[in-house]
């Protein structure tokens, strides 16, 4: 089996302050579709926050807030997913983490070998920061950087990020009509890694100097990471059920 890590973005998750079910859907199928290809898949996914706020709209700019929202938020989404992966005869999970669980040597191993055992039962782990505790990662973090700490501590060949962004771009292709996408990406420069973080949305805490930041990481760890839209799913099903890359970005050293 070939163990891949999905990441999915709260924005690709959430729309008009609620969740986008049929994209969480579509990105379940996926899975399904995946499992199918001899692929062994972790899911981190952010969306606990909006999740949240869809059930008790609290103002986010506050700290304490955010926080309760990921309590309400958290089961919510998980509930949601268990229903989706139902339709597929697929069994999922919880599993919440800090960041100091990849401090500590034992506390990784314990960490992957409960990974290991879910993903040996056809289980599908789906992770997530601790956000009710996590107060930094609330403010300053995302699940960008988790997702490939994820990858290259549970021993995935591959993270995908699925994002409001389809690719990387050699210009904001926002701004400039001629932008063009790099399909293959061998070397990110530094001021690429520490341009200001472009977040797209209310719920959204990274952009793509995250995502540059977490595919230099795995990088240099001699690991993958391939970045496509999550609102059209086409893109990564070409790259891995049909070995065909016809859009997005693949990060390979």
């Amino acid at each position: 089996m070939k163990r891949i890590v999905i990441k999915v973005g709260s924005h690709v998750l959430t729309e008009d302050g609620a969740i986008a079910k049929p994209r969480m859907f579509a990105l379940v199928e996926l899975i399904s579709e995946l499992k199918a290809h001899n692929y062994d898949v972790i899911l981190v996914s952010s969306g606990a926050v909006s999740a949240g706020y869809t059930q008790l709209p609290l103002n986010r700019n506050i700290v304490a807030n955010r926080q309760a929202l990921a309590a309400i938020g958290q089961p919510y989404l998980l509930k949601m997913y268990q229903e989706k992966f139902a339709k597929f005869n697929l069994l999922c999970s919880q599993v919440l983490l800090s960041a100091d669980v990849f401090d500590s040597k034992k506390h990784t191993e314990h960490a992957k070998n409960a990974i290991d055992t879910l993903l040996e039962n056809n289980v599908i782990p789906i992770i997530n920061e601790n956000d009710t505790v996590s107060i930094e990662e609330l403010v300053f973090g995302d699940n960008d950087r988790l997702s490939a700490h994820v990858a290259h501590y549970f021993d995935a060949i591959l993270l995908v990020i699925l994002s409001d962004i389809d690719a990387f771009y050699d210009k904001d292709p926002n701004k400039y009509d001629d932008a063009r996408r790099r399909a293959i990406v061998n070397k990110i420069e530094e001021d690429e890694l520490n341009a200001e973080h472009t977040p797209n949305n209310e719920f959204a805490t990274g952009g793509i100097v995250t995502k540059l930041q977490s595919a230099d990481f795995l990088m240099k760890q001699g690991r993958e990471m391939f970045l496509a839209s999550g609102f059209d799913l086409s893109d990564v099903r070409s790259f891995l059920v049909d070995g065909e890359h016809k859009g997005g970005t693949l990060f390979t050293a």
